[in-house]
C-alpha cells in the first residue's frame, strides 16, 4: 500500500504526532521521551511565542494502517528577515527505516514550503535553531542532553536518499569533572581574576527576566552574523525566563562585569533529560513528584553549557580581556566540580568554529556527538 500522509492542526490534533516518536524509538534505550506537556505547548499557538513569527505545518505518515513517522515544516519570518535567503526548515524527521516513508513526509513538507515560496529547506529544526537542531550522525551510544536531539543511525541516509545534502556540522564536547586544563587557560583565568574591575557574579535568581535581558543582549551582539543566528526578542525572553526559573542553577550561570557593567555570560543548566527519562513523557500520576525529587533533592549530576559570549568591545581589548573566554569556561568548570556534577556538554559549536573549538579542546573536552544540518534546492513543487 503507498503511504498515507496526513496533516495535523497545531494546538489540538497532536496525538498522533506525539505518538510517533514512541513507535520510532520503541527499542532504542537512549531515546529520551519529551514531556508530553512542552512538547504540547511547543506546538500551540498563543503557549508558545515562537509562532508569532513563523507558520508550522506538522504531517505523519501512515503504511498498511500503523503509524510510522512524523515531519514539521517551517517558515520563521525572523529567520526570513534576518537572512533573507528564502529558506525554510524541516524538523521532527523521525521515520522507519523505509526510504518510501521519508520520501512521501519531505514531498509533503517540501510542498506546503514552496507554496509559501520558499526556494530552499534546511534542518531538521525542531522548530527553530534555537531548538532541537540536526540529524545525530554520531554518537548514537548515550541518551541526549536536554534540548538536544537524538536519532535513529538510519535516519541521515534516509535524508540523503531523498536528496539532502550536508549544509554544516554541529560539534558536542563532552568535559569530565576534574579534567586536567592546560596551563595556558589556568594562566588566563589567573589573570582576569586578579583585575580590580572584573567581576563575575551568579545570575540572580529573583530578578531572572532582567538577567537573561542582559545574557541576551550579549547573546545579540555576539552571535549576530553567525551560521543559524536567529535574534531573540522580548516575548520569547519572558517564555526562556519561566521555564529557566524551575531548574537554574545559579552556581552554573553567571555574568562577568567589567566595570560594574556587562561583559560576557556563560549559562550551563542541569541536565532535566537525566531526571526524565524513565517518565515516558508524563508527570502524572508520580512523574511530577520524582521530577521535583531528582532536580530539588537528588540533583541531576550531569550539566550543558549552552550559552558562552564576550561584548565586542571587551573583546577588542586584547591584551587586557582575550582570556576572559577562557576565564569563564574554567570558572563553570570549577564551580561544576564543586557542586557534584560528574561532567558536562558543552553544545554545539559549528565544525567551522576553529577559534572557539580550540578554546573548548584546551579545557580538555572531547568531541562526543556530531549532530548533521541538510539542506536541499527547492523546485517548482513536487
Amino acid at each position: 500500500m503507498p503511504v498515507e500522509i496526513r496533516r495535523h492542526e497545531l494546538g489540538r490534533d497532536l496525538a498522533a504526532f506525539e505518538r510517533a516518536g514512541f513507535v520510532v524509538f520503541a527499542d532504542d534505550p537512549n531515546w529520551v521521551p519529551p514531556l508530553s506537556m512542552v512538547l504540547r505547548e511547543r506546538l500551540t499557538p498563543g503557549k508558545d511565542p515562537f509562532h508569532l513569527h513563523a507558520d508550522v505545518a506538522l504531517f505523519t505518515a501512515w503504511k498498511d494502517g500503523r503509524l510510522v513517522g512524523r515531519m514539521s515544516a517551517t517558515v520563521d519570518r525572523k529567520w526570513l528577515s534576518t537572512w533573507n535567503d528564502a529558506t525554510g526548515h524541516f524538523g521532527y524527521f523521525d521515520t522507519i527505516d523505509d526510504v518510501e516513508v521519508a520520501e512521501a513526509l519531505f514531498a509533503h513538507a517540501e510542498r506546503w514550503l514552496v507554496g509559501k515560496g520558499m526556494k530552499r529547506v534546511n534542518g531538521p529544526m525542531s522548530l527553530s535553531a534555537v531548538q532541537e537542531i540536526g540529524i545525530l550522525v554520531d554518537g548514537f551510544d548515550t541518551p541526549p542532553m536536554v534540548d538536544m536531539a537524538h536519532s535513529r543511525r538510519y535516519q541521515g541516509a534516509l535524508a540523503e536518499r531523498c536528496g539532502y545534502v550536508k549544509e554544516k556540522d554541529l560539534l558536542c564536547w563532552r568535559y569530565e569533572a576534574g579534567s586536567e586544563i592546560n596551563a595556558r587557560t589556568l594562566k588566563a583565568w589567573e589573570s582576569i581574576c586578579s583585575l580590580p574591575e572584573v567581576r563575575i557574579r551568579s545570575v540572580n535568581r529573583r530578578r531572572l527576566r532582567n538577567e537573561l535581558g542582559i545574557v541576551m543582549e550579549i547573546y545579540n551582539e555576539t552571535w549576530a552574523g553567525k551560521w543559524g543566528y536567529v535574534p531573540i526578542g522580548s516575548s520569547e525572553l519572558d517564555k526562556m525566563a519561566r521555564d529557566l526559573s524551575l531548574v537554574l542553577d545559579p552556581d552554573l550561570a553567571f555574568i562577568a562585569e567589567v566595570d560594574g557593567k556587562p561583559a560576557g555570560m556563560c549559562i550551563t543548566i542541569p541536565n532535566l533529560n537525566e531526571a526524565i527519562a524513565d517518565l515516558g513523557g508524563s508527570l502524572f500520576p508520580f512523574g511530577f513528584a520524582k521530577l521535583l525529587y531528582r532536580t530539588k533533592v537528588r540533583n541531576p549530576k550531569t550539566s550543558r553549557l549552552i550559552l558562552l559570549g564576550v561584548r565586542e568591545s571587551i573583546r577588542k581589548q586584547v591584551k587586557r580581556y582575550g582570556g576572559l573566554s577562557a576565564a569563564m569556561y574554567v570558572e563553570v568548570a570549577r564551580r561544576g566540580t564543586a557542586k557534584g556534577y560528574r561532567w558536562a556538554e558543552l553544545s554545539w559549536t559549528r565544525e567551522d568554529d576553529a577559534p572557539i573549538n580550540l578554546g573548548i579542546r584546551s579545557m580538555g573536552a572531547k568531541v562526543y556527538k556530531t549532530y548533521r544540518v541538510y539542506e536541499k534546492q527547492l523546485g517548482s513543487g513536487r
